[in-house]
């Protein structure tokens, strides 16, 4: 089956020390289904996606058959949940293995769903079909946008019921990774497998995620510095597109700076810097706002799983590590700032440009503006003089003022139009449509409204009169919430 379908793995994790993770294999299931099948990321891996799509190919992607080459595992590693130290794990996944596609790059292929596994800590290891559509949809989204992701390559339902709060139609999401090491996987080895083993695992990373430094004098310095630049760059594409992940725990902080977990995440429509989406974020730690503060939060949770492999003097390391961490906002605020600059046309820095900016932030939330349409009409200079925002004497002053930023440009006004247009999405996953795709797909086995809102998706900077139902928000006034999907 592996020649048919394109299977190539190697196993580079599974040949670390046994510290890292435990041998095991997916709990077979039922009778399982082949829901939803990623052509297009199918072919990148060098897959075969018709024969992907067989009896075995579905028997592969739910775990009742092992793939030749792969050698099954579940990653041990630790986190700090909402600030608190916790030993976790693969819980509910098993890494098959890593693909190697035709042109020689490395991706975990991970089972998400597919039993217990020794760090379930009580739980049943298996996953509901709402959110791992949920995770499928936002993930490709993410990557159309041009945001650092995980992707979702198939869904299968098993032929089993999982109960949560009610019972639930089981199923399984098979995710593609650069990898899954973690800042996670990094507190984890420091604590339980000694300085030996964490300098095994910062090489296999640099190896795998940043091989261009492995010759560097002081590696490991440029390593966590390599880390806090992607980190860094990936908040700020989130923050440029209204994207709140929603729980950014360090178990959720990838080292090859993707985005990874998509549990509680959505898009913010209205313009509040304080939204939250998750059910059990009561104190907004993880607010839109709050994100690159607890980025570099979280970077200074891994540079303190470093230290020993920073400098032999601890205090020593510490001044090292801490001059590392402390530049991770002007980072982030450079990548935000050039971003936030192109959303408005603006090319070349000028000195006003951050107070530009933000005077448009301050009015978008004091007249609830919707943060995606708001770009989008400046993007095509068709500003509805009904809405609060635009016709509101404190917008018309400021419209001006980026009217006159424009003009003092070398480059043409359609120059700027275009560079808008490349920067601000038409198209982000709108709640009220994930969910309406959701509930067609759990309550009514209609997986048409998922398979219309992927291909509207996946062209998002990509304008067009037939696309307008997707860009309207509902009026409401009760707030939307989302779940950890377990």
């Amino acid at each position: 089956m592996s020649k048919e379908t394109g299977w190539n793995f190697d196993n580079s994790y599974a040949h670390l020390p046994k510290v890292f993770f435990s041998s095991i294999n997916p709990t077979p299931v039922k009778s399982p289904e082949l829901v939803i099948l990623n052509n297009p990321l199918a072919e990148s891996l060098g897959l075969n996606p018709e024969a992907l799509k067989s009896e075995d190919g579905t028997a592969a992607f739910s775990g009742n058959e092992i793939l030749e080459g792969a050698e099954p595992l579940a990653q041990a590693y630790a986190g700090h949940q909402f600030g608190h130290f916790t030993m976790l794990g693969d819980g509910r996944a098993v890494l098959l293995g890593e693909q190697i596609t035709p042109q020689g790059e490395r991706f975990d292929i991970q089972l998400k769903g597919s039993g217990r596994t020794p760090y379930s800590r009580g739980g049943d290891g298996r996953a509901a079909l709402g959110p791992m559509l949920r995770e499928y949809i936002i993930s490709e989204a993410m990557y159309a946008l041009g945001i650092p992701t995980t992707r979702s390559l198939a869904v299968v339902t098993t032929g089993e019921p999982v109960f949560r709060e009610t019972k639930l139609e089981g199923a399984i999401l098979t995710r593609v990774a650069a990898s899954h090491l973690r800042v996670g996987t990094f507190e984890y080895v420091v604590r339980w497998g000694g300085v030996e083993n964490l300098q095994i695992l910062a090489d296999y990373a640099i190896n795998r995620h940043y091989p261009e430094i492995k010759d560097d004098e002081s590696r490991y310095l440029s390593f966590l510095q390599e880390v806090i630049k992607r980190q860094a760059a990936l908040i700020a594409k989130w923050q440029l597109v209204g994207f709140i992940h929603g729980v950014m725990n360090t178990d959720n902080v990838a080292i090859s700076g993707e985005t990874i977990d998509y549990g509680p995440c959505a898009f913010m429509d209205t313009y509040d810097p304080e939204t939250v989406f998750s059910s059990i974020d009561h104190q907004g730690r993880y607010a839109y706002e709050n994100q690159p503060l607890i980025g570099g939060w979280n970077l200074a949770r891994f540079a303190e799983t470093l230290l020993p492999l920073l400098h032999d003097d601890k205090e020593e390391a510490v001044k090292l590590a801490q001059e590392k961490v402390s530049g991770f906002n002007e980072i982030f605020q450079s990548h935000w700032l050039a971003g936030m600059r192109m959303k408005l046309g603006l090319f070349k820095e000028k000195e006003k440009d951050e107070e530009l900016i933000k005077d448009l932030l301050s009015l978008m939330k004091k007249h609830r503006a919707d943060y995606t349409n708001t770009f989008m009409a400046l993007t095509r200079d068709q500003l509805d003089d009904t809405a609060d925002l635009f016709k509101s004497a404190g917008f018309i002053q400021w419209k001006q003022r980026w009217k006159e930023r424009l003009e003092h440009q070398e480059e043409s006004k359609a120059d700027s139009y275009e560079l808008m247009r490349k920067s601000n999405p038409a198209l982000i996953p709108r709640n009220h449509r994930v969910e309406e795709a959701l509930e067609a797909a759990v309550e009514e086995g209609d997986l048409s409204v998922t398979a219309r809102l992927l291909e509207v998706l996946s062209n998002p900077y990509e304008y067009s009169p037939e696309k307008d139902e997707y860009t309207g928000v509902p009026e409401t006034n009760v707030p939307y919430q989302t779940f950890c999907g377990t």
